[in-house]
Formats: C-alpha cells, sequence, structure tokens
C-alpha cells in the first residue's frame, strides 16, 4: 500500500442489513419496537444510531462515533459475560451449600465482584478502542455490517492490524475462556447436587431457581458462537451482519422478559 494513499479519516460508511428502500420502513419499525422493549432494562449503543441511518437513509457514522460504539460494545459485552459467571457461582452456592449461603455470598463479595467485573470490562474496552485509534485507514471506509464492528474495522485498514487481532484473541483467551469455564464446572456441580435430592419437589425447585439463568446462558453464548461460524465459514460479511443481529439486538429484548418470569416465580404464592 503506497504510503502517499494514506490520509487521516473523518467518518465511515455502515453498508446495514438491506440497501432496498422498500424494506427501510419494516427494518425501522421493527428495530424501533425491539428498541423500545430493551431499553426498559438495557442500555443500548448500537441501535439508536441504527435507528436513524435506516430511517434517514445516511449510512455514515463519524470516526469518533465509531471508536465510541466499539468501546461501549465490549464494555457492556464483557461486563454481560463477567456477571453471567457471578451468577453462575452465585447460584452454585445457593444449590450445593445452602447453609453457608449468606456467609458465602456476603456483601463484601459481591461488591467486590461487581466492582472487578466493571472493571476487567471498562479496561478490556479501551484497549480495543486505543488499538483502533493506531491505525491508518485509505479510501476503503465501506463497513459492510450496522454497526463498528471491531473485525470489520480492522479489515478496512490499510495498516498492519497484527498486533490487533493478537491482542484481541490474548484476552479472549484470558478473560473469555475461564469465567466460560466456570459456568460450566459451576453447573455441572448444581446437576449433580440436582440428582443425589430423593425429593421430586426438592429437585424442581432447586432447578426452576437458575432456569432462567441457563436461558440467558443458552441465547447469549449459543447465539455469540453462532454469529462466530457463520463468519468463519461463510465469505459474506452481509450475512455474519443478519447473524449478529440475535445478540446484539434480540437478546437484550429478551433479557428482561426471561428475568421477570423468574421473578414473578418467586413472588407467586
Amino acid at each position: 500500500m503506497d504510503a502517499g494513499n494514506q490520509t487521516g479519516v473523518l467518518e465511515f460508511l455502515l453498508l446495514g442489513l438491506s440497501e432496498d428502500p422498500e424494506l427501510q420502513p419494516l427494518l425501522f419499525g421493527l428495530f424501533l419496537s425491539m428498541y423500545l422493549v430493551s431499553v426498559l432494562g438495557n442500555l443500548s449503543t448500537i441501535v439508536p444510531k441504527m435507528l436513524v441511518n435506516i430511517q434517514t437513509a445516511s449510512k455514515a457514522i463519524t470516526y469518533a462515533g465509531c471508536i465510541t460504539q466499539i468501546y461501549f460494545y465490549f464494555t457492556f459485552g464483557y461486563l454481560d459475560h463477567f456477571l453471567l459467571t457471578v451468577m453462575a457461582y452465585d447460584r452454585f452456592v445457593a444449590i450445593c451449600h445452602p447453609l453457608h449461603y449468606m456467609i458465602m455470598m456476603n456483601s463484601h463479595l459481591c461488591g467486590l465482584l461487581a466492582l472487578v467485573s466493571w472493571s476487567l470490562s471498562v479496561l478490556v474496552a479501551l484497549l480495543y478502542s486505543l488499538m483502533v485509534l493506531r491505525l491508518s485507514f485509505c479510501t476503503h471506509m465501506e463497513i459492510p455490517h450496522f454497526f463498528c464492528e471491531l473485525t470489520e474495522v480492522l479489515k478496512s485498514s490499510c495498516s498492519d492490524a497484527l498486533s490487533n487481532y493478537i491482542a484481541m484473541f490474548t484476552v479472549i483467551g484470558l478473560l473469555a475462556i475461564p469465567p466460560l469455564t466456570g459456568i460450566l464446572f459451576s453447573y455441572s456441580k448444581i446437576l449433580s447436587s440436582i440428582l443425589k435430592m430423593s425429593s421430586t419437589e426438592g429437585r424442581y425447585k432447586a432447578f426452576s431457581t437458575c432456569a432462567s439463568h441457563l436461558v440467558v446462558i443458552s441465547l447469549f453464548y449459543g447465539t455469540g458462537l453462532g454469529v462466530y461460524l457463520s463468519s468463519a465459514f461463510s465469505p459474506s460479511s452481509s450475512k455474519g451482519a443478519v447473524a449478529s443481529v440475535m445478540y446484539t439486538v434480540v437478546i437484550p429484548m429478551l433479557n428482561p422478559f426471561i428475568y421477570s418470569l423468574r421473578n414473578r416465580d418467586m413472588k407467586g404464592p
């Protein structure tokens, strides 16, 4: 790449999900309804800009806006990841060590776990954002996605992004895989404890305490894995964008309903 072609970039073009003008009102109505539901219990960093782009037919997002989107996307994404792990540990203690629950899950530990989760999420997102800032962008500024997805942004760069990929996979290896392993370990112990219970009612009550959490875990990691496999085996970035709708829009919309089902069950007679 000729160094003379490099220039400071002010904005990118988000190609979105479809360029068909007849689909724009339908897409806008669909995602607006999803956003109105999810915003009641989730802070969204992607859907507002997506709605503006669909409604105004403008596909542009500023360079600063793109970096901001990357930062908050990974902040809340990793925060969900860590909090799901903390909740799995909470269910493990409640079912496997019920008599020691108040001692093991005291307010000091809960506050510390929340602080660590927030701190790690913010630091990881800051690392990803700062490493994007060091990249140069040339004439190819189109992102075949509906938001500034990190890998697509890296592909659009005319700089060597190898260090970005190394940092990304290193963080995944250090901060994504161990918590997921902890979740699987917790639920293996929970399942073992439930199977040892002699009372059917006791088994049902124990399982019901973690049913909503299991559903969220399945959706969160299942859709994430699906998007990864879709992008890995399909050369089409647009298909990966469609698959990403599941974990960026649909899952946040469903989470309040899933958890409210459990809350209603706990408050019922």
